[in-house]
Formats: structure tokens, sequence, C-alpha cells
């Protein structure tokens, strides 16, 4: 049996290596020859997975290690009896750190030593935004949630606000998928109109997909006054994106949010899981099994330790975006093509990073509100 697999998928041998010959492939330049052969193609979302891609193939199987779906035409899949997974909700805590940290320096930037005295209008409640609603619950913030589809299923319609109103949030944090057509279509949603509303005192993160921003519309407001600061990690026309737009954000990334270890290995847990369930084999292996001893097992603080400070500090040893943008910024010199290969590059030898339930946080006669605060992250303890 071979399997075709996207290179930048963690641990294929340890997972896969029982179950089928693997042959690695680059995802972004997956072609029709590559796959030809293939009985199970394994991808991430930077792979256009369709009749192009597929025809002629004798592939029966196709799993994402990823959340989105949009780059796979499922409808085909369908027509051509091919099984089809993917990873709902592997990497929503990294996005969940990633959003945490850009908050902790937000909130350092403003002067705020309280950053949980901000409202968050979290759009889109799905497993990233569901999870973010959660943990900032925990932590003491001010939340509005915008989510259509959720609003219709739930019971207490109260929970939700309407679009507008989450985008008048002192942050707005933006975790919907790709769709362009249906009731409530996600492509270009933040439009001029409502970049217009938006004002300097605003942080708008982008971490879901680059076209849910109209970028021509955002590099227009971004050089006009009182515009927003904004936070990007998803960007129209990846991989070759925009100078511009980079030049006038904040931060810029290059679609990294979910790309912690923790992330990463149990996408490739959850499409083994399906593949074996595909194949009536039993799923004998774990994420557990495979994750290495972190480089940064312990932190400690003193009775001395204020809690912002604290847990800004710990935040930012576990994560700090400030080198991503760096690395990225870096690159926005060079040609068109060679942009494109240096984002895909960033992405493909990205350093380790591991999530905070790594780190144990050693607290000697701290206060209870500290604690509860590293609790609220997702820290463990050792009081």
């Amino acid at each position: 049996m071979l399997i075709v697999a996207d290179e930048n998928i963690p641990l294929l041998d340890a997972f896969f290596e029982d179950i089928g010959q693997i042959r690695r492939v680059s995802g972004r330049d997956m072609t029709a020859e590559d796959v030809r052969h293939a009985d199970i193609l394994l991808v991430r979302s930077v792979s256009r997975v369709n009749s192009a891609l597929l025809e002629g193939s004798r592939v029966k199987f196709v799993g994402t290690a990823t959340i989105g779906t949009d780059h796979v035409d499922r409808e085909y899949l369908t027509s051509r009896g091919i099984t089809f997974c993917c990873a709902p909700g592997c990497n929503a805590n990294s996005v969940v750190e990633y959003v945490l940290s850009v908050l902790s320096l937000w909130a350092e930037r403003t002067g705020r030593a309280n950053w949980a005295a901000r409202s968050v209008g979290i759009v889109g409640a799905g497993n990233v935004g569901g999870a973010l609603w959660r943990t900032l619950e925990r932590l003491g913030f001010d939340i509005k949630v915008c989510d259509p589809f959720r609003e219709a299923e739930e019971t207490d319609s109260n929970l939700f606000v309407a679009l507008d109103e989450a985008l008048a949030c002192d942050v707005v944090s933006i975790h919907t998928p790709l769709t362009r057509d249906g009731e409530h279509p996600t492509f270009h949603m933040i439009d001029a109109a409502r970049l217009a509303r938006m004002n300097a005192g605003q942080l708008l993160i982008n971490s879901s997909r680059g076209e849910v921003i109209d970028e021509t519309a955002l590099r227009e407001r971004l050089q006009q006054p009182d515009a927003p600061t904004v936070a990007l990690d998803v960007w129209e026309n990846e991989p070759g994106i925009n100078p511009e737009t980079v030049a006038l954000s904040w931060l810029a990334t290059p679609h990294i949010a979910g790309y912690s270890l923790e992330g990463k290995v149990q996408g490739t847990e959850m499409i083994y899981q399906a593949l074996c369930r595909f194949l009536g084999l039993p799923a004998r292996k774990r994420s557990g099994q495979f994750l290495p001893e972190p480089a940064l097992a312990k932190i400690a603080f003193t009775s001395s330790a204020q809690a912002p400070d604290a847990s800004g500090t710990a935040i930012r040893a576990c994560y700090d975006p400030r080198r991503d943008d760096a690395q990225l910024r870096s690159t926005m010199t060079l040609a068109v093509a060679e942009r494109g290969r240096e984002f895909d590059r960033l992405r493909h030898d990205y350093p380790v990073r591991r999530e905070f339930s790594s780190v144990k946080i050693q607290l000697k006669g701290t206060s209870r509100s500290l604690q509860d605060v590293f609790k609220g992250l997702g820290f463990r303890l050792k009081l």
C-alpha cells in the first residue's frame, strides 16, 4: 500500500510505517503524477485536493492533518467514493496560545496592567474560537461572541451577538472557516465598511484564513487616521503575500499560529486513527508516546511576583510572536517568487514550539489570584 504524504506532516514514520510504504512530497508542489499510484493521500492546507490532482489515481482515502477543509473538494471525493477525514480541533489550543501571546504583548504596549480589562470579540466559535472563549472566560475577560451557526443551535441565544457588535470590542479575534456561499459567507467578511468603523483603540487579530479580510481595503484603512492595530498570521495569496500589508501590520507571522508541536502531532494522530478505522486496523499509537521532553520544563516565581508581569513572562517564554514577525519581515525585500519560497521555508523549518501545558510553574508563597491565572492559561502548577 502506497501512502503519499506532505513532507511537513510530523511523525509520518512513527504513525504510518506499519501500514504502508510512505512517499514524502512537497505539499505546495504536489502534482497528479505524485499521487497517481497512491492508495492513501495525506495532506495539509497548502495542497489543493480536487479532480485535477486525483483524476486517474487509485486513491481511496484522503486525510488532511488540519482543522480547515477549504482546500479539499469534498463533493468530488464523495462522487468518487473516496473516504475523507480532517483533524478538527487538533491545533485549537496552539492558536489560542498564539492569541494570548499577542494579547499579552498588546497589553504591555498599551500600558494596561490588567490585560483582562479589555473586551474581546470572538468571530467564529467552532473548535478554535470556542476554545478561546472558554480560556478568556476563565481569565475574566469581557467576551462577545459572533457565530450565527452556533447561535441557531444553542438554546440560549443571548450568548451571541451580531457581527458588528463583536467588531466594536477592544480586541477582535477571527476564527471562521473560509466560505464563499451559503447564508453567512466569510470571504471578505471584514470589508472596507467594517474596517472604517474600527479605530486606533482596537486590535484586530486574524489567525483563520487570509481571505476573510479584504486585504486591499485593509491596506487602505491602515494608511488612514485612527486606524486599528493589526496582527495577521494569515494572508491573501499565500505564499506570495503582499509586503505592503506586512509593513502596515503591527505583528506579521507566516501562518504558524497552530504550529505547536502538540497541535501538529495531534493532527497526525487524528488522521492515523481515521485511517485505521477505514482499514479495519487497531489504532495502537498515541501522540503522547512520541512527544520529547520540552527544552523549557519549569519556571519558578516567588511571593514578589505580580500577576500581569508573571503571566506575561511565562507566556512569552513559551512563545513570543515577535521572533516569527522578525523572520517574516526579513524576507519582504526579496523578489515575489523568492518571498513565496521563503514563506514556505519558514513554515517547513519551523522550530519546535511547545504548549503551556508542557511547562510546570512553581509558585512559592504567591497569591491565589496568580495561581488562578496560571491555571486559566493551562500551565501545570507546583505550589
